[in-house]
């Protein structure tokens, strides 16, 4: 006799459920790009990062094109720490000087981006690392802050070091991987017009090179679940409209305020829309992209 067990009939159903309802996501989103931003703890976590990595090795192999940006705050930071080279910050960005810029470019181009992509490779993807400056993918400026004196009502002109923002990105070195069944991981530094190597906000990154790449999503994984209401309810769905809005009543406020703004850039480029999820829920990619209501706040035109 099988000693083998039935499996219960209504896990099955629910199963065969998920999968059919999927299948018209799969279908839209055929051969179309999606930008994946990923940091904060989805990629601390190593259960997470490794239910990240199988997430992003199934998309492509449905027949979706993912292109991951990601960023490496905390980790350059320890490794400052470590290094014991002093560090600050202006709103909420790392002052970058010519010590510090190095280690970001080791830490971000280097060890993060490797792990991100052996992560992708054990779980049966085939991903190629990258930072901004390989095939001058990201073209990169000086970022510039100014800050008005209160008591004499003077702007000040900040230097924020080797902290720069995306001038140009170059499409056509991620086109030509994307047709092959590689992914791109893309580690945020750009180049200067003199060679220079600029620090990037990780947001800013994948927000350009979605619109470059006229991408269908831009997925941006935080830690939180979304942008919530006064009432803190997760917003499933804001116009651009909507979203100023929010901001201007202060609904939408501290950290929130730079990525929904990051959205409106994306979706100026032409990206279709872009979608703010909490990266530490498990599959909240997969959930996103192939359900009906997917997770998170979709930010649209």
């Amino acid at each position: 006799m099988s000693s083998q067990t039935t499996p219960p009939k209504a896990g099955l159903s629910e199963t065969g459920r998920v999968l059919t309802e999927a299948l018209p996501y799969i279908l839209r989103y055929d051969d179309k790009t999606v930008v994946i931003k990923y940091g904060g703890h989805a990629m601390g976590d190593a259960q997470v990062a490794r239910d990240f990595a199988r997430d992003v090795v199934l998309i492509k192999q449905v027949g979706l094109n993912p292109v991951v940006v990601h960023g490496g705050g905390p980790q350059i930071g320890a490794m400052l720490e470590r290094l014991k080279i002093g560090t600050t910050f202006i709103d909420g960005l790392r002052v970058t000087d010519a010590a510090t810029v190095e280690v970001v470019e080791m830490v971000l181009a280097g060890s993060i981006n490797k792990n991100i992509v052996t992560n992708i490779n054990h779980a049966g993807g085939r991903a190629i690392g990258l930072s901004g400056k390989d095939g001058n993918l990201v073209m990169a400026r000086k970022l510039t802050r100014t800050k008005r004196d209160p008591d004499s009502n003077i702007e000040k002109v900040l230097d924020m070091g080797f902290v720069g923002e995306p001038e140009k990105v170059n499409p056509a070195i991620l086109e030509t991987i994307l047709r092959s069944d590689l992914i791109p991981i893309v580690a945020p530094i750009g180049l200067g017009r003199e060679g220079e190597t600029y620090n990037i906000n990780a947001d800013t990154v994948a927000g350009a090179v979605a619109g470059a790449m006229k991408a269908v999503r831009l997925l941006l994984l935080t830690d939180v679940v979304g942008v919530l209401d006064k009432s803190k309810q997760l917003i499933p769905r804001l116009s651009v409209a909507q979203a100023k809005a929010l901001i201007a009543d202060g609904t939408i406020s501290g950290g929130m305020i730079p990525k929904v703004e990051t959205c409106f850039d994306a979706l100026e480029r032409g990206v279709e829309g872009v979608v703010i999820l909490d990266g530490r829920v498990p599959h909240s990619l997969l959930i996103e992209l192939f359900t009906e209501h997917g997770v998170g706040t979709l930010i649209h035109p």
